[in-house]
């Protein structure tokens, strides 16, 4: 019977967890399945070695035979009674199949329990079946998983974004809750390719990008801005409309407010994701313009200011 390393297979180590083993098992099995491999003799043999595998190895007596035994990790227990058995007829052979007491015939008349195909080993034919007509057993498998990308812009991703989509000429329905962040996926469960052998359908993952149409810079659910300021309303003091992404707001501006000043406007900034009437806060940093273009009228003036603060 040919020797097959079930460890390198799955492509796991001899010291890998019961995990591991299901996890490798799990993507390679979905990945070499016959129905998503239609035609392709090789993937359907390397399916049923994946199986072969995973049923030794997911199962600890089974794993521990065939640590001990190898290939002929099936026949342990007839091992230990061929070893009992020259044991207790004293003989000092090293090899247990020279025995009289042998169960497998006498030297030489070893019989391997290769199945009649060739290709695997008997255990598999067992248990998965081969043209002899023995049983089958087939698993069932999820779906593979579809993928999308929203591009969105910041102002949109503000409020809930109704969106359609198109998957296999059906098309879904869906609404962005506000506050969807730049890359987050969201996902919409049932929406992606058919189960394999009645598993359930895949799902539909929808990641997000946003394009920042706006003056503003967002971190996390804060927002930044710049106001220009002119020079007469920093000093005298004053009103300055603000547009926020929720409309216009009316600011009192202080006498003296000097350049680089920062004013806090709590809850005008994004919203929080998934929790309505949660917002953050939008940050406003003011930058005092000076004027241009003065006549003389208005240099003199400035020249008078200055003469009197030196003063």
């Amino acid at each position: 019977m040919e020797y097959i390393d079930y460890y390198k297979i799955l492509g796991v180590s001899k010291t890998a967890t019961p995990e591991e083993i299901k996890k490798a098992y799990r993507k390679l099995a979905r990945k070499h399945h016959p129905d998503l491999n239609p035609n392709d003799a090789e993937a359907g043999k390397l399916f049923q070695q994946i199986n072969e595998a995973n049923e030794v190895l997911s199962d600890s007596e089974k794993r521990k035979k065939y640590d001990q035994h190898g290939k002929d990790w099936k026949n342990a227990d007839h091992f230990e009674q061929a070893r009992k058995q020259q044991q207790q007829s004293g003989y000092a052979g090293s090899n247990p199949f020279e025995s009289a007491g042998n169960p497998f015939g006498n030297r030489g008349e070893y019989h391997s329990y290769e199945d009649g195909d060739g290709d695997f080993s008997d255990f598999f034919a067992s248990m998965f079946g081969n043209r002899g007509g023995r049983g089958n057993r087939q698993a069932h498998f999820k779906g593979q998983d579809y993928r999308a990308t929203l591009q969105m812009n910041l102002s949109d991703a503000y409020k809930a974004h109704p969106q359609t989509f198109t998957v296999n000429g059906k098309n879904i329905r869906i609404t962005v809750p506000a506050g969807v962040e730049n890359g987050q996926e969201i996902k919409i469960a049932g929406y992606g390719a058919p189960g394999v052998n009645g598993g359930p359908k895949g799902d539909l993952y929808i990641t997000i990008e946003i394009k920042n149409n706006t003056s503003y810079v967002r971190k996390g659910n804060d927002l930044y801005a710049n106001v220009p300021l002119d020079l007469y309303k920093a000093i005298l003091g004053g009103e300055e409309l603000v547009n926020t992404l929720s409309g216009t707001v009316k600011m009192k501006v202080a006498a003296e407010t000097q350049n680089g000043t920062k004013v806090r406007l709590k809850g005008k900034g994004f919203p929080v994701y998934k929790k309505d009437g949660l917002f953050g806060d939008l940050y406003l940093t003011y930058q005092i313009q000076i004027p241009k273009n003065l006549t003389e009228q208005e240099r003199e003036l400035f020249r008078q200011l200055a003469n009197q603060s030196q003063k």
